[in-house]
């Protein structure tokens, strides 16, 4: 089913509860009524059809927003992962860490509680030096190329960026991150022995599985939508000044 602007916001969050997370991300608050979704995006000053791009692509996984998310300016979308940033580090890893501090086990306990520990803060450390560089580099890189090309006017130092280092370059990162967060699955899954309580395994797996498919939705519209954008501005951008259509500053 493709969620549409006339569908009511409350009946969408219970046909897909997912769909809460997506809320988070924009500012929505909860307490809507029987408001369509562009009622609600109206009054929470969102591109409507932005947010049905992300909500469709994040609740269907068949549902291919690429080309459509095209169309809207870098800095909509880069607005929109960096919520999703702070969605993971103040609200997702918290509580994973938490859930994993009210873990016990029938036997070894504190060096398997230990060896988890470890292993998830080493995780959490490689995630947040992760987005720390897209929030501090490679965000506001992007966003600068798209200020570039709209004023003709670019700093040496972005011309040397785009030359040395260009965006495709940065793609590689993220597998890393999903290695180790497969890993993580792992270690619960087949080394560790019985817990006291399965059930708070079951939760920490549980909440792993759904970040690793947020994180690859988060990864997707990187991939698929921010660098492809940033790979056209640079080539444009390097082919204009040779015609000296730009301003160096």
């Amino acid at each position: 089913m493709k969620i549409l602007q006339d569908n009511k916001m409350a009946e969408v969050i219970h046909l897909n509860y997912h769909i809460l997370s997506i809320l988070y991300r924009f500012d929505i608050s909860l307490g809507f009524g029987d408001k369509t979704i562009a009622q609600v995006c109206n009054d929470n000053n969102i591109n409507t059809n932005f947010f049905l791009e992300i909500t469709n692509a994040f609740i269907n996984k068949d549902y291919s927003p690429e080309d459509n998310l095209q169309s809207f300016s870098i800095e909509l979308i880069v607005n929109y992962l960096q919520k999703t940033h702070i969605y993971y580090t103040k609200e997702k890893i918290p509580e994973i860490l938490n859930l994993i501090n009210n873990l016990e086990f029938k036997t070894n306990t504190q060096r398997n509680i230990k060896l988890l520990k470890n292993f998830f803060t080493q995780y959490s450390n490689e995630f947040n030096q992760h987005i720390n560089r897209e929030d501090n580099f490679i965000y506001p890189y992007v966003v600068s190329l798209q200020k570039a090309f709209d004023t003709k006017k670019i700093s040496k130092k972005n011309i040397e960026l785009i030359k040395d280092t260009p965006i495709a370059s940065y793609q590689v990162e993220h597998e890393n991150v999903e290695e180790k967060l497969y890993d993580l699955k792992n270690i619960l899954i087949k080394y560790l022995p019985p817990a006291k309580d399965p059930k708070i395994i079951n939760t920490i797996l549980s909440k792993l599985f759904k970040l690793e498919d947020d994180l690859n939705e988060h990864t997707r519209i990187e991939n698929n939508v921010m660098i492809p954008k940033a790979i056209k501005l640079e080539k444009i951008i390097l082919s204009e000044i040779n015609k000296n259509k730009f301003k160096i500053i």
